[in-house]
């Protein structure tokens, strides 16, 4: 058995620090136990592999490969790329499943393993749990004569990029006759390969930084306002119409106005969705952690808003099942089900762009009309005991809010357009709080009570 005291293993992956828990023997082993999973699931023996361009992705991918051939899978690898790219190719190839190797949004000591459906989706509950019972037994391995063989693709990125360009309501043409010019970090990620091809294919004039693929992060990879402050004078002093900025492994954007102010991660799906409700009525999707605009967004277009546990395999199987426009989550995840059911940060860029084209109008102003509300998050180290007890005291001591258990606690109080969430991550040793609310004080406040209620 593998000790995972120093891993993070969630329903759809495993990640750690680089040779404290996370070592080429841990990969090899999550890897042969996918692989075994995969062939017995099905459709045929081909596995995408694909990673972000972390330091260690190389030596973990071969170990990865190796783990797969060694049970009988074929490899297809696809190299440094985004991770919905990988998700893609799943798709594309009628694969029995995928492994990205990427750590997303984590710092750069982190690296991780995330399995992919044959769907082209992360693995859910029930399909995660059915992977760990090889993980937990002896894994069949091949003979010699049934080992897998390997070969590359080379075309996965630009499938992903005409999938985009296809988008029924994407005029392309129209944006291109705006010739917008773009600011762009894509922090030296997996993010590279893909953003100055569609930015070229839009029309964009593109001033970029940080576009080296070699994982060296010269900033925490998570694309909050805080992180980009580099970007933001890149867009004061190059005349930038809009900034971008997406995390190592693609699936994430953020927006700073022409103005050079991070707007905030929340703006991406809220303003996305207004895009694709004008042309597509339909339900929205997001998880309990979004902010409110998303409310919003939803009662000005007369759809419905549904709430999902967070996590993004959470998120798409409601949107699957609800038949949604347009989901995602508030980190800057839009999932477009036109291109496919997964968060993709170029699919969300192109989207943003067709929004500032068709409205004539700057993304500052696009923001302001969304309306504004002041959101705080924390991260406490996670207590060794369960939460339940403080769930249940927390319900009882707001007996007027709206209480939400599917994902640990939410409190919501629709009236007073306020809400607290509080979770146990499932990628960090920690408990997020993440509360909303019209004014910072109040949003703060909320965090404070949350924050109080949490064992010592």
């Amino acid at each position: 058995m593998i000790d995972t005291s120093n891993l993070m293993v969630s329903v759809s992956g495993v990640r750690g620090r680089v040779g404290e828990g996370l070592t080429p023997e841990v990969i090899a082993r999550f890897a042969a136990a996918f692989g075994a999973y995969a062939l017995r699931r099905g459709p045929g023996k081909t596995v995408v592999l694909g990673r972000d361009s972390r330091v260690s992705g190389p030596m973990f991918a071969r170990a990865a490969t190796a783990a797969l051939q060694s049970v009988g899978c074929d490899v297809v690898d696809v190299g440094i790329a985004p991770t919905p790219t990988v998700q893609l190719a799943v798709e594309d190839l009628h694969a029995a499943g995928g492994l990205a190797v990427t750590a997303s949004h984590n710092p750069i000591e982190w690296n991780a393993l995330k399995f992919i459906g044959p769907t082209g989706m992360f693995l859910d509950g029930e399909e995660g749990a059915e992977m760990r019972a090889f993980l937990e037994g002896e894994i069949p391995r091949a003979l010699w004569s049934d080992l897998g063989q390997w070969r590359t693709d080379e075309g996965a990125v630009q499938r992903h990029l005409d999938r985009i360009l296809a988008i029924p309501f994407l005029n392309v043409d129209a944006i291109r006759a705006r010739r917008f010019h773009v600011a762009l970090d894509c922090v030296r990620g997996a993010g590279g390969t893909m953003f100055p091809q569609l930015l070229e294919a839009l029309g964009c004039t593109v001033t970029a930084i940080n576009m080296e693929t070699d994982g060296l992060f010269p900033r925490e990879p998570e694309p909050v306002a805080e992180n980009l402050k580099e970007l933001e004078e890149l867009v004061r002093t190059s005349g930038a119409d809009i900034g971008l900025a997406t995390d190592p492994d693609v699936d994430r954007l953020s927006l700073v106005s022409g103005e050079g102010r991070a707007i905030g991660e929340d703006y991406t799906l809220a303003l996305a969705s207004t895009l694709v409700v004008r042309h597509r009525p339909g339900p929205l999707v997001t998880n309990l952690s979004t902010s409110r605009l998303m409310d919003d967004v939803a009662e000005r277009a007369g759809v419905p808003l549904v709430r999902a546990a967070v996590g993004e395999i959470n998120v798409a199987r409601r949107m699957q099942t609800g038949g949604a426009t347009i989901g995602g989550e508030g980190n800057g995840g839009v999932i477009l089900p036109d291109v496919h059911l997964t968060r993709d940060a170029p699919v969300a860029a192109a989207l943003i762009l067709q929004l500032l084209a068709e409205t004539g109008q700057p993304l500052h102003e696009l923001a302001a009309e969304l309306g504004r509300y002041e959101i705080v998050k924390e991260k406490v180290p996670r207590p060794s005991q369960p939460l339940d007890a403080v769930y249940d005291a927390l319900t009882k001591q707001f007996p007027d809010a709206d209480a939400d258990r599917q994902d640990g606690l939410r409190l919501s109080w629709a009236a007073e357009k306020k809400w607290a969430h509080l979770r146990p991550s499932g990628t960090e040793p920690i408990v997020r709080i993440i509360c909303e609310a019209p004014t910072r004080a109040d949003a703060s406040a909320l965090v404070e009570t949350l924050r109080a209620a949490l064992p010592k």
